[in-house]
């Protein structure tokens, strides 16, 4: 398989496949193929796996599309304004994605539903306590939301982070909720009651811009029925 990242704004990861080789998609996020390319639309990893997905804001059905030729392309585009990064993942290492951030990967990679070890503070977190293993052999691709940042955490080092903006980390990173301390930082401080703990060691994506606090914002400028 070849890849490439088109444009600049609202980016799309173009895949050339060969014959046989299977990429796939939660619903919906195709932007164009070519000819030779097969879709199949089904419960990747069974009932039970893709329920688990709808947990986690994604489809519960994957498309997948298969190369019938080699050169096929097809392609899929991120849907807010950012960037799209590659993962190579070799087998042997794992990476926990926040929701909404997986854009497709090829047929190898597996995504399964992982949960925070402290679930009371994961279910009153905002950003929700449920998040994404991704395993296996083949190259995953990520939606960034703004840009991309990357930090590599040493062992033990901490990153407090608002959640919104958390993308992935590999898995030897340790996540918890931590709650923002002092009545007036929380009346006062316009930044939310959580923060995202991220203890090293081993990488971290975060993205620049929290599509939600985004959304949040434009909503007293929204017109409503009482006007």
């Amino acid at each position: 398989m070849e890849s490439r990242i088109v444009g600049q704004t609202v980016p799309l990861v173009e895949l050339k496949l060969r014959a046989g080789e299977t990429v796939y998609t939660q619903s919906g996020g195709l932007m164009y193929q070519t000819e030779g390319i097969k879709m199949n639309t089904n419960a990747k990893g069974g009932v039970m796996r893709s329920l688990g997905r709808m947990f986690t804001g994604e489809s519960i059905f994957m498309a997948h599309y298969t190369a019938e030729k080699d050169g096929a392309i097809v392609a899929f585009s991120s849907t807010v304004p950012g960037s799209i990064v590659s993962i190579n993942l070799n087998g042997n290492n794992e990476l926990i994605i926040q929701k909404g951030s997986f854009l497709c990967a090829e047929n190898n990679v597996e995504t399964k539903v992982v949960f925070t070890k402290r679930f009371s503070a994961g279910l009153f977190g905002g950003e929700g306590f449920i998040l994404q293993k991704a395993t296996g052999q083949g190259i995953l691709f990520l939606e960034i939301d703004g840009d991309y940042i990357e930090k590599t955490l040493a062992p033990g080092e901490v990153l407090k982070v608002d959640s919104g903006n958390v993308v992935a980390f590999e898995s030897s990173v340790s996540y918890e909720i931590e709650t923002i301390k002092g009545l007036g930082n929380i009346f006062l401080g316009g930044e939310g009651l959580f923060l995202t703990k991220l203890t090293g060691p081993g990488k971290v994506i975060l993205q620049s811009q929290n599509f939600q606090d985004f959304a949040n914002r434009l909503i007293p400028f929204m017109p409503s029925s009482n006007n």
